[in-house]
């Protein structure tokens, strides 16, 4: 088909139709896999500052086996590999349940586990270690010194780092296509075999993808800003 046409994709409802679901399941995919990433992180560094050392060697295999296989791999043997050693009942509870983009969410969100935790390890290693001792002689737990004192510091400091990688996650996201979780690329594809329309369809997505990577930076700028009195004050 030749000729640019971005209207013949843009005046269809069903082309549009896909590719808001499409967007929408994205956005799923991306918000389960932060949220799993943010919760294991926490407990992954939460055992690194622990006085038990012998959980430390354990954490650390875990970040350089996520830092260091690429995730599509993982994506793939989460899929192809661990889903298809379950238990029956499971595996077809799982299946009629969009079984791709759970385990997108899983596959996603324990891989970027190990960056936010090393990021959190940074932004608490960053801190003067006085500051723990000043507040254990103010009289705090150590658990209360790390709530109050220690973590708010941390997290402020870990932000860009953490920032950075949100933004990676949501475009990595569309990794998910090749164990077919109906994203937006998975979508894009749909789009493209109907319409023979390659270039549009895949200009549509860059701008899409474009527009919400920037917006999350935007949105984590602001969260960056607000969070470091210094800069909300100059601002």
């Amino acid at each position: 088909m030749s000729g640019f046409d971005l209207w013949a994709i843009l005046s269809n409802a069903d082309y549009v139709s896909m590719l808001l679901h499409g967007i929408q399941m994205t956005f799923i995919i991306y918000a389960g896999s932060w949220l799993l990433a943010m919760s294991l992180a926490v407990v992954l560094l939460a055992i690194r500052l622990s006085p038990f050392r012998f959980g430390d060697p354990l954490v650390a295999a875990y970040v350089s086996y996520h830092r260091n296989v690429p995730t599509l791999v993982q994506l793939m043997l989460w899929y192809f590999g661990i889903f298809t050693l379950l238990p029956s009942g499971l595996g077809n509870w799982l299946s009629s349940h969009n079984a791709e983009s759970i385990f997108a969410i899983i596959g996603l969100g324990l891989c970027q586990a190990a960056y936010f935790s090393e990021d959190l390890r940074s932004g608490v290693r960053s801190i003067n270690p006085g500051q723990m001792e000043a507040a254990r002689a103010l009289g705090h737990s150590y658990v209360s010194a790390m709530r109050f004192v220690i973590m708010p510091q941390g997290v402020r400091n870990a932000l860009p780092p953490l920032i950075n990688h949100s933004t990676s996650l949501f475009k990595n996201s569309s990794l998910g296509v090749l164990i077919g979780a109906p994203e937006l690329t998975h979508a894009v594809k749909e789009v493209e075999n109907l319409s023979f329309r390659t270039f549009e369809v895949y200009l549509v997505a860059t701008v899409l993808y474009l527009f919400f990577s920037l917006l999350i930076m935007g949105l984590g700028a602001y969260i960056s800003m607000r969070a470091d009195p210094l800069r909300r004050a100059r601002a």
